[in-house]
């Protein structure tokens, strides 16, 4: 395995450790700065690859995500930090649903790094399972709003640091498992 790569999936796993112990311990602006240095490191190798032709959205989300932990280890504002991951399913709905105005779909994106050569109804699929996605952001950020300004730092953490990734590794590898059989279904067919 590449350096990269690992150092990707150890930023994937540290953002929920941080977010829940991180909020228990640390005062806010030390938590928002790990934030950032995660934010830089994990974004700056994804954009290449996965966002590419569609740099001014991801350049507006990362700014604006850059901008709230700025102001957070300024202001040392936890209700900013714990606005954090409402502010992640905004931006992730914008570079999703965008990727539907604009397409490719992000989810044809995934699809073509495997199979280059998607169908019709392959990318049908890919452009309902990005829909599908628009729903989950929309889903979680509301819940992330409600626990960050109504629930308990314990409540709050545990939906945020751990739900949430639990809820998202389920529906990206359900996805994931349907998508290849549905291409690989249609692409015999064909």
């Amino acid at each position: 395995m590449k350096a990269a790569t690992l150092t990707q999936i150890l930023l994937w796993l540290a953002y929920p450790v941080i977010i829940f112990f991180g909020i228990h311990y640390l005062q806010p602006r030390y938590v928002a700065m790990l934030l950032a240095l995660i934010l830089i490191i994990r974004w700056r190798n994804e954009a290449k690859t996965i966002l590419s032709g569609m740099s001014w959205i991801y350049l507006a989300v990362f700014s604006v995500l850059l901008s709230v932990i700025i102001v957070t280890t300024i202001t040392n504002n936890e209700v900013l930090l714990r606005l954090y991951p409402a502010i992640v399913n905004f931006g992730m709905l914008l570079i999703f649903g965008f990727s539907l105005k604009y397409p490719p779909s992000i989810i044809e994106r995934f699809a073509r790094l495997h199979e280059p050569e998607l169908t019709a109804s392959g990318v049908r699929y890919t452009r309902q399972a990005t829909k599908v996605w628009c729903g989950f952001f929309v889903l979680n950020g509301g819940i992330a709003i409600y626990t960050a300004l109504h629930t308990s730092r314990e409540v709050w953490s545990i939906y945020n640091g751990f739900v949430a990734y639990i809820l998202m590794g389920t529906m990206f590898v359900a996805e994931w498992l349907v998508r290849r059989r549905f291409i690989a279904k249609n692409t015999k067919s064909s």
